[in-house]
């Protein structure tokens, strides 16, 4: 079975920095990209960003964080990265990580969670004012 297990999330105050992790764990697959998408309370999940080696390396970012948030990836260690930077109390949410197959037969789009095959459990973040 696939897992993605995120890691990283906290309490900090707005203008602090985090980062958040998110690695594999269980049965091993080939990925072609993995996205950071976020659920604050009372609202509908978003993108946030995405990172896709297809090819040339290829990142995306929703414009509420593009500047602050940059996504990466650490190949030798199996990991995503979102670095948070400047964050602001409206960043407030469960962050989660999802990964798409290489084999996928989804559409992909990398801001909509169909693009995705797994996904993990969440890690909350909480910005104080």
């Amino acid at each position: 079975q696939v897992q993605l297990v995120e890691s990283g999330g906290g309490l900090v105050q707005a203008g602090d920095s985090l980062r958040l992790r998110c690695a594999p764990s269980g049965r091993t697959f080939s990925r072609s990209a993995m996205g950071w998408f976020r659920q604050a309370p009372g609202k509908e999940r978003e993108f946030v960003g995405a990172f896709r080696w297809v090819g040339d390396v290829e990142t995306y970012y929703a414009p509420s964080v593009k500047g602050r948030f940059t996504v990466s990836r650490d190949k030798a260690r199996n990991t995503l990265y979102l670095q948070m930077n400047g964050v602001k109390p409206e960043d407030t949410a469960v962050y989660y990580c999802a990964a798409r197959s290489t084999y996928s037969s989804r559409t992909w789009t990398y801001n909509t969670e169909s693009a995705y095959d797994y996904w993990g459990r969440g890690t909350q973040v909480t910005v104080s004012s």
